[in-house]
């Protein structure tokens, strides 16, 4: 049988409840629990003062507000956040990579231009959020009647579906960076690998002008754009806006899946609805399949720069160079005073479900978050809904909550996406299919039809880390070759397109 607690390093303080432990059970170390523990909480194996600095995954996670016997419950009625000085070693510890001499393949669609995709969509875009009802419309002329049974697109098997991707911003807002950051959004979604065609639609007297944005974006020539002001009204924009699909068909549906080199993959790294177990299970997996993808010649993109707050000097040693370790670290003083002024506070990221789960501070959930990046070297850093152009491992400063960092990915070359959860969040994310990993068998169970992989079997003794990251991995190969995920089987994706919004909504 497994123990009942999971100690992840030699130097904690604390153990890990593999299920709820009832008082009197051994916490190891010639030590008992002196109360009830929830799963995947926290139990003191030693006693702290009022100040200490309480230790998991070898590193601080917090601070002791309260005095904590052996055997007791630590949580956020006794840990909290404090200062304590972290050592960068800016590219300290970078290590050559080790590459596979051969590289895995999959069946990927190879576009015109080399670029290869991983699905085939036809993208509705919206320059303002006044156009987000007839681009939803348009849409919804492509999709298949639940109740008839009519399928628009059953003539064009190898379309994946026509999506509109709306928002809620676009006008009333200032023009410096919440505009740039909108238009590099959008842009990054125009020229998406996994968009056979794309359309974007505006209303004609909107901040985020069409002809500005396909001007800075260097999109003419890339997408049809049609202003409803122009087009004389909602009606006659739908019709133009399905005449065009229409004629955009029968050429997207031109396309033969082929074998690519996996070096052709740019996968997101996201992880939401965290709980205890999620830096146990499915990060350190997810991890191992990001450096085998990485040795395989492809690319990774952590996120979620609040949730690398207190962490991020573990990355800094990996970067390839300071400058790269620099500006990760830059974001973090950027974000420390972008909370402030909002009267906010970087602790404040854990949500009440992180809580429930058994996480207590920023700094705890960062350390398992960052796990999902693996080992390899951080070979660059970049700006939200940047463009990746390095092969490897890479950083994107985007929030932590998920919709919006997806989207920040995506925008930048994703087109692939991991997302972890050990409370079960529910998500997908058009045009790029989103792979669900569950931390424990329990929620796997309990949300089968919308959890792909269940590593709870490492909690459960059945598979290593090492062999539940390779099974991962395959997984990659098989869903970017067109095996369907529990999101797209359900059609999510459409509604979770979040671009982040900066500054005053005027």
């Amino acid at each position: 049988m497994n123990p009942p607690v999971i100690r992840l390093h030699p130097d904690d303080g604390v153990v890990i409840a593999r299920a709820t432990l009832l008082p009197g059970t051994s916490l190891g170390s010639n030590c008992l629990a002196t109360m009830c523990i929830p799963a995947g909480h926290k139990a003191a194996t030693r006693a702290y003062a009022v100040g200490d600095p309480i230790i998991r995954y070898g590193q601080i996670i917090g601070f002791a507000t309260a005095p904590i016997s052996p055997g007791e419950h630590i949580h956020t009625h006794n840990c909290g956040m404090g200062d304590f000085a972290k050592d960068y070693a800016h590219a300290q510890h970078t290590t050559p990579t080790a590459y596979v001499e051969t590289p895995a393949t999959f069946m990927g669609i190879r576009r015109p231009d080399g670029r290869v995709a991983t699905r085939n969509y036809i993208g509705i875009l919206t320059s303002v959020n006044c156009s987000a009802h007839v681009a939803s419309v348009v849409a919804d002329a492509f999709k298949r009647n639940p109740i008839t049974g009519h399928d628009p697109l059953a003539d064009y098997p190898n379309v994946d579906g026509v999506v509109a991707l709306t928002h809620k911003t676009g006008c009333g807002m200032t023009q410096l960076e919440p505009l740039t950051l909108l238009r590099r959004t959008l842009g990054g979604f125009a020229r998406h690998v996994n968009f056979s065609a794309v359309i974007v639609l505006g209303l004609g007297c909107e901040v985020n002008q069409i002809g500005g944005l396909m001007t800075e974006q260097r999109l003419a020539g890339r997408l049809k754009a049609l202003d409803i002001q122009e087009m004389g009204g909602s009606r006659k924009t739908v019709l133009a806006g399905i005449e065009f699909v229409k004629n955009a068909l029968a050429e997207a549906n031109d396309v033969t899946r082929v074998p690519v080199p996996a070096s052709e993959l740019v996968v997101a790294l996201q992880c939401g609805g965290s709980d205890g177990y999620s830096g146990v299970s499915a990060n350190p997996a997810l991890g191992v399949a990001s450096d085998l993808l990485v040795r395989h010649g492809g690319t990774v993109i952590l996120s979620e720069t609040p949730e690398t707050y207190g962490a991020e000097h573990l990355l800094t040693r990996r970067a390839v160079s300071v400058e790269v370790g620099e500006k990760l670290v830059g974001l973090m003083r950027w974000w420390e005073n972008y909370t402030e002024r909002e009267g906010a506070e970087m602790n404040a990221n854990p949500s009440p479900g992180n809580k429930a789960g058994g996480l207590t501070t920023i700094l705890e959930k960062s350390l398992g978050a960052m796990a999902k990046g693996g080992s390899t070297n951080l070979v660059d850093v970049l700006n939200y809904a940047e463009m990746v152009t390095k092969k490897g491992f890479v950083f994107m400063d985007t929030p932590g909550y998920d919709p919006v960092a997806a989207t920040g990915q995506v925008a930048g070359g994703a087109n692939l996406v991991c997302f972890t959860t050990g409370r079960g969040s529910v998500f997908g994310c058009k045009p790029s299919p989103s792979i669900k990993l569950a931390t424990n068998t329990a929620m796997f169970t309990r949300m089968e039809d919308d959890m792909d992989i269940n590593c709870g079997t490492i909690l459960d003794g059945e598979e290593t880390v090492q062999e539940c990251g390779a099974r991962i991995f395959d997984h990659m190969l098989r869903t970017a070759s067109g095996e369907k995920t529990k999101s797209e089987m359900f059609d999510f994706g459409g509604a979770e397109f979040a671009p982040w919004v900066l500054g005053a909504t005027m």
